[in-house]
């Protein structure tokens, strides 16, 4: 992949820039830049704005309405939203169920659900994981009868992420069994709000409110709410953890953190004061840490030309995935720290009255730190990565 800045890409790149410094919520930004949560309400703004710019779905082919942005102009796209500081996409819609919708469901199903993904309307959540089914996925127990024209579904899913803001939920179900375990799952699509649907908030070591346990108590679903062949969901949900697997990489995101634990430890905003920055072994995981960024950038590049090249996110995503995760807990340990250095110093006031160094960032940095030590677990833990990586990359 060629990022050299041409023109075009040079003005596109301004032009997605200016945006975000004109025309995006402000003051989404503000709030997220506090390390707060947003409301439903928020989130959807966030993302119809995106919409309204066609922007939302920006790795969608321009068949199904999004942009057409070639590889090297999503990159630029996904680095400048990272750089402003703007929520994440949610990506249960328009990054994981979206690209399934177009590429296995009907024409129906493509008119029904792809235009509220598209610009931000509706919200998705992704119902895999179950209390006994969370790294073995294929062993989970959901139950889809079918009962004439409809699925009743009973069985609980857990770890559901952004399921409080969600109108609709895609889920993996079990619809026979069969010897093989991986068999027998079929991929449903199912109202949130329906009855029988409760919702129950799992509050995570950060304080926040991200996750949710989903019970389905005898749910009826329409059986053309299934996307594509009853019985082959396991072959679906592959493809779409390859795009899940490949969205944790978040480039942009890492090197503004990396940037401001650099001001931080050189205390720039307050004017000298090296004391953190001379310490060599922090200096020495600061360069690390950068250098394991420019590492995770250069795969994600690598993942994003097969896929230019007409293939699709595979077991290689995996490599991403452990990448990414180890790099965010690295970098919000740097964050830490660096906050443990301001007590320090707080501490010594009394001998050094002249350091007036601000701490505004500690407290989001805490809980940031915490929220990361999940992301080596959730979407399949990293030991799960490098099973996948030496059977089936390596040949082991």
């Amino acid at each position: 992949m060629n990022l050299d800045q041409t023109a075009a890409l040079d003005a596109f790149q301004n032009e997605v820039r200016s945006y975000f410094e004109r025309d995006y919520p402000q003051d989404i930004l503000e709030k997220v830049a506090t390390g707060a949560s947003l409301t439903t309400a928020e989130v959807r703004r966030a993302e119809m704005a995106l919409g309204e710019k066609g922007w939302l779905a920006s790795a969608w082919p321009a068949e199904y309405g999004g942009p057409g942005w070639s590889i090297e102009e999503q990159y630029v796209f996904d680095e400048e939203l990272e750089r402003a500081g703007a929520p994440t996409v949610t990506p249960m819609g328009v990054v994981y169920v979206g690209p399934l919708i177009y590429s296995f469901g009907t024409d129906e199903q493509k008119a029904q659900w792809l235009p509220g993904i598209r610009d931000g309307s509706v919200g998705w959540a992704q119902g895999y994981s179950e209390p006994e089914a969370g790294s073995d996925l294929a062993s989970l127990q959901f139950s889809a009868v079918r009962d004439g024209d409809d699925y009743v579904l009973n069985g609980t899913k857990i770890w559901t992420s952004a399921a409080q803001h969600a109108d609709w939920i895609f889920l993996l179900v079990r619809t026979s069994r069969e010897e093989k375990k991986q068999q027998g799952i079929s991929f449903v699509c199912c109202k949130i709000d329906q009855p029988g649907v409760t919702i129950k908030p799992i509050i995570t070591i950060d304080g926040k409110y991200v996750l949710s346990q989903c019970e389905f108590v005898d749910v009826r679903v329409p059986v053309t709410n299934r996307i594509g062949d009853e019985g082959k969901g396991w072959t679906y949900s592959q493809y779409l953890l390859g795009n899940e697997r490949t969205s944790y990489a978040r480039i942009g995101g890492k090197r503004k953190q990396l940037a401001s634990i650099r001001a931080i430890a050189s205390n720039i905003p307050t004017g000298g004061n090296q004391r953190l920055i001379d310490d060599p072994l922090f200096a020495q995981r600061l360069s690390q840490a950068e250098i394991h960024v420019d590492a995770l950038e250069i795969t994600t590049l690598r993942v994003l030309v097969s896929v230019r090249d007409g293939g699709a996110p595979g077991n290689e995503a995996s490599t991403l995935k452990i990448m990414a995760t180890e790099a965010a807990q690295e970098i919000t340990t740097l964050f830490l720290e660096a906050a443990a250095d301001h007590g320090i110093r707080k501490f010594e006031d009394s001998v050094s009255p002249e350091w007036t160094g601000d701490a505004s960032f500690a407290a989001p940095a805490v809980a940031t730190y915490f929220g990361t030590r999940a992301q080596s677990i959730y979407g399949g833990t990293n030991e799960i990565q490098r099973n996948i990586i030496a059977k089936r990359v390596l040949g082991l």
